[in-house]
């Protein structure tokens, strides 16, 4: 007889059954939420290999304390905060929250116009993954899971200041990659036989 493995009905139901420790819950939770939590970790630790460190102890976070979970929200984005500080607690270990790069000067902006009509969502995330660890952290926090720069503040052990001047400094840089990514294509060859 081959054995089946329940399924719950309700999140309601889930989180009971994570609570009194069944292995079967915590296969379902895994399945259902690992794919949308690893793109979260890689928003903000950009290594495939340490995101999917930092998804397994997440993972573990939630199963050792899921008793703490007191449905004032979703389950996932219970899960979700839990995602995001294991992936902070990983950049602060490897001290990548506080990297910056010096910008020169951003002098002309981009033609938003054109980036709205030429960039995908997904051209726009991996300019996001391309920014600095610290940028990128910040950029992420405020402008994709809506903290305020207090909480940010609160969550990455840094002033509001530095989180202000961060997510300032991510921001020329995401405009400058965007121009320079306008250049490039408006110079193509193709570009003008596209555009004819």
């Amino acid at each position: 007889m081959a054995l089946s493995i329940p399924y719950y009905l309700s999140e309601s139901q889930l989180v009971v059954a994570l609570q009194r420790g069944e292995a079967r819950a915590q296969k379902i939770v895994y399945e259902r939420y690992a794919n949308r939590m690893m793109a979260i970790c890689l928003r903000y630790v950009a290594n495939q290999a340490d995101a999917e460190d930092v998804l397994i102890e997440s993972f573990m976070r939630v199963f050792e304390r899921v008793n703490q979970f007191r449905s004032e929200g979703s389950f996932e984005g219970w899960i979700r905060r839990i995602m995001v500080t294991e992936s902070l607690m990983f950049l602060r270990k490897n001290k990548s929250l506080r990297q910056e790069i010096s910008l020169e000067s951003v002098t002309e902006e981009p033609d938003y116009q054109w980036a709205d009509e030429a960039l995908q969502a997904n051209d726009l995330l991996r300019l996001v993954a391309q920014l600095p660890d610290g940028y990128r952290t910040i950029f992420n926090l405020y402008a994709i899971e809506g903290y305020s720069h207090a909480e940010i503040a609160s969550l990455t052990g840094i002033s509001e200041g530095t989180s202000k001047s961060q997510l300032s400094r991510a921001r020329a840089l995401l405009q400058q990659r965007i121009k320079t990514l306008e250049t490039d294509v408006k110079s193509a060859p193709e570009y003008g036989k596209a555009a004819s």
